[in-house]
């Protein structure tokens, strides 16, 4: 992918490494970036937390804010991202959690609707959701690549 190559490159400008926190994804965006050779000169580790549990036990995701708030949500991912920069060695992170469909959609959150959460150690963040149109498959894939370059928008911002 070449968004992944084009991140690798800025990362290794800035000498930073990145992690994932994922769900939705299952891991897609930690194999986007492990698919670029020299990957583990900039990459640290993945979280595929999939269950509310491994996203507590993983990340440090509060019970209480998965109850009030549901997996998909803005809330949970602030709190993955948080989680896995501390979780790790990275100096950004990106978490995503969302509804890939077919099922699981509701009015509220309807399937489609992917929450991000970007991160880094000098206590910047940024949180946003899309909804995707498209099968399970084109929903991941957008996810993948809107992951890649959010953490890519924030090291062009470093300059």
């Amino acid at each position: 992918m070449q968004l992944a190559q084009v991140l690798g490159e800025a990362l290794s400008l800035q000498g930073w490494v990145a992690t994932t926190a994922e769900s939705c994804t299952g891991g897609g965006v930690s194999a986007a970036i492990t698919d670029i050779a020299g990957s583990s000169g900039w990459f640290d580790r993945a979280f595929i937390t999939y269950s509310n549990e491994a996203k507590q036990q993983m990340l440090g995701v509060s019970a209480l804010t998965l109850e009030q708030h549901g997996a998909v949500s803005e809330e949970v991912v602030r709190e993955m991202a948080v989680g896995a920069l501390k979780h790790s060695l990275a100096d950004i992170s990106v978490a995503i959690s969302g509804i890939a469909g077919p099922g699981g959609g509701t009015e509220a959150k309807p399937v489609g609707m992917v929450c991000f959460a970007w991160a880094d150690k000098q206590g910047w963040m940024q949180v946003e959701t899309c909804f995707f149109d498209g099968d399970r498959n084109a929903v991941r894939q957008q996810a993948i690549e809107k992951s890649l370059s959010g953490m890519l928008q924030r090291l062009r911002q470093l300059g």
